[in-house]
């Protein structure tokens, strides 16, 4: 099990990464093999069912993501620790309430991403 230490670290640098709207910043959080979902994807890319497998696919899905959202802007509300898991629990788009959970590997990168939002 990880300290609260990592988890911590992990929630403010998302954030950070997020906000500053730059993919380069944000993809090495990802492992190669991400499995990702979210309700937003099924809406922007409706054929996906709302899941993409592999960073790149994920990464490709973000690009656009983030050019149609420009004044995209996340609030740290709660990090919920697990076992080798966090849910980051945020104010998203338009003050919305969000959550996202993460799964890491034995290395601390993220296999795993589920979004939450309102």
């Amino acid at each position: 099990m990880r300290d609260s230490n990592f988890y911590e670290k992990f929630a403010a640098e998302w954030i950070a990464a997020w906000n500053s709207h730059d993919i380069e910043r944000i993809m090495p959080h990802y492992d190669k093999s991400l499995k990702f979902s979210s309700p937003k994807l099924a809406n922007f890319i409706s054929s996906s069912g709302g899941k993409l497998s592999g960073k790149e696919a994920v990464r490709s899905y973000w690009v656009k993501a983030l050019a149609a959202q420009p004044g995209l802007h996340f609030e740290l509300v709660a990090v919920l620790k697990g076992v080798e898991s966090v849910v980051i629990h945020y104010k998203g788009v338009n003050g919305k309430l969000c959550a996202e959970f993460f799964m890491f590997s034995e290395e601390g990168i993220v296999v795993e991403s589920h979004a939450h939002g309102e």
